[in-house]
């Protein structure tokens, strides 16, 4: 088969994985908002269940670091420009830690570590990330509305995400690579 038919059918596949994740990072959260709605709970969901995360870290585990990075850029900035949500104040830190999700699980993808392992390298890359940018917003930037305190709120608020992403990513990524 001609090599220039096999490019394009690979750079095919990834802009519609890219198209994927993104609507998924998009319509998963807005299931969640409204959960939170019902519940009285409000946004609280999720930012306790992260499902965002998910089909960002899915998208660089499956598909490479091109993937991953440009679905964890694109889906807070579109998801934000649609709903809202993430807010403003909060959207710059979303999409560092997105971007970190999808570049790390690019990045790890075809590594031989197990999928588990591969799944805590990649929270913790991008909770650090995360963490940094809050540092580096304060520090850097002189932001007056964050606190140190709000890099343990935020990863302590994920608690239920993380596990939730320990019980399913692995099992996406395994049952994707059989088939």
């Amino acid at each position: 088969m001609n090599t220039s038919v096999i490019d394009r059918k690979v750079v095919l596949t990834k802009i519609i994985a890219v198209l994927a994740a993104v609507a998924a990072s998009v319509a998963l959260p807005q299931i969640f908002h409204a959960i939170g709605v019902i519940s009285g709970t409000g946004s609280a969901v999720g930012a306790a269940f992260l499902p965002m995360h998910i089909p960002v870290i899915l998208a660089g585990m499956l598909f490479g670091p091109v993937v991953g990075l440009t679905a964890g850029i694109i889906s807070p900035l579109v998801s934000s420009l649609i709903s809202g949500m993430p807010v403003a104040a909060i959207l710059p830190f979303i999409v560092v830690e997105l971007a970190v999700y999808g570049l790390v699980s690019g990045l790890l993808c075809k590594s031989g570590i197990n999928s588990f392992v591969k799944l805590l390298i990649v929270q913790l890359a991008g909770r650090a990330a995360r963490a940094l940018a809050v540092v580096a917003a304060i520090y850097a930037f002189g932001n007056e509305k964050l606190t140190l305190a709000s890099i343990g709120e935020f990863i302590v608020a994920g608690i239920f995400g993380i596990i939730i992403q320990w019980m399913f990513i692995p099992l996406c990524v395994e049952r994707f690579k059989r088939n």
